[in-house]
Formats: C-alpha cells, structure tokens, sequence
C-alpha cells in the first residue's frame, strides 16, 4: 500500500524499523508529500514505479517509425480539411484582406498544401488559392456568410502562401508572411 504523508495527522511519517546495518533516523521527522511504501522492497518498487512511468511516457508520444526520415522541429505535412489548417488559413485570409486595396473582400476557397511546425507554438505554411466574394470590405466583417463573385467581370482568384504562427497558450496569432498573386 503507498499512501501520502500528507494524509497522516499533523503531517507525521512513521519511522521504519532501521535494517541490519544501517543508521537508525530520527523518529517523528516531519517530511510534507513523501511517499511510504507498505510491504514492499524498495528496489522492487522502484522497478515497478520506473515500468509504469516508462509505459505513461511511450504511449503518450509519438514516435516515428525506423525508416522515417523526419527530424524533429521540421515541418510536417497536415491535412488540408484539418480544422486547425482552415483556421489558420482564415486567419492569412483576414490579414491579405486587411492589406488589400480591394473594394470586396476575399476568402479561401482551396488549400492546396499545408505544412507544420512546432516552434514556440505553431508554424502553419499554407499554399492557399483565395475568390474575391461579392461583400464589400465596408458593409461584412463574417466571411463564412460571404459567396464568392459570380459577376464575370468581377470574378477573381488568387494563389497564395502564408505563414502563420499561432500560439494558442498566448492567444497569439502572427501573420507575418502574406503573399497572393
């Protein structure tokens, strides 16, 4: 049985019996969040705590297969229909919106490729063909409610690459790459 010392009253721990050989320790020492192990050697329960630690860790990572040439901190390809990847996308939509001299705004209507990388947060790099809508920059702000131009004259899509940091623990975004042509 292992129970936390801090269940004992006053914060007391009970003294071993000392084994042959070894000095005896001052009983009543007062020790905050020690573990006392009941009824087992503690080699045994050291391998026992090490096995269940190692397993926690393996299966809580992804490990790569042998013959995988990705190193860690390189970008890794995503799934474009990934919801992080969309959002990503929408967010280098808004800033190519917001730089723009276009009387309408314009949305994503494909993403070709998308990688990652996990650098302080995340790195998206996103190749993203974007449509002029048929809202006006100055009437909406929502672009999910915004349909794409069917005005021939007025129909236009453009290709292009935008990276975008994101770091969620800050609630930051950073759209520091924005090229459309």
């Amino acid at each position: 049985m292992v129970r936390v010392g801090r269940d004992l009253k006053d914060h007391q721990v009970p003294t071993p019996l000392p084994r042959a050989g070894t000095p005896p320790t001052r009983a009543g020492k007062v020790r905050r969040f020690s573990i006392i192990s009941e009824g087992c050697s503690s080699h045994r329960c050291r391998h026992l705590m090490c096995c269940a630690l190692l397993f926690c860790v393996v299966s809580a990572t992804h490990v790569p297969p042998p013959h995988s040439t990705t190193k860690p901190g390189s970008p890794v390809p995503m799934d474009t229909d990934n919801p992080g990847v969309r959002k990503a996308a929408r967010f280098g939509v808004y800033r190519y919106n917001n730089s723009s001299n276009d009387l309408f705004l314009f949305k994503e209507s494909q993403i070709s490729k998308a990688m990652v990388q996990i650098v302080r947060g995340l790195k998206y790099m996103l190749h993203v063909e974007i449509g002029r809508t048929a809202c006006e920059k100055r009437e909406h702000s929502n672009l999910d409610s915004c349909h794409f131009q069917k005005k021939k004259n007025l129909q236009q899509i453009l290709k292009c690459y935008f990276e975008v940091w994101i770091t969620p623990w800050l609630h930051n975004v950073h759209v520091p790459i924005a090229l459309c042509h």
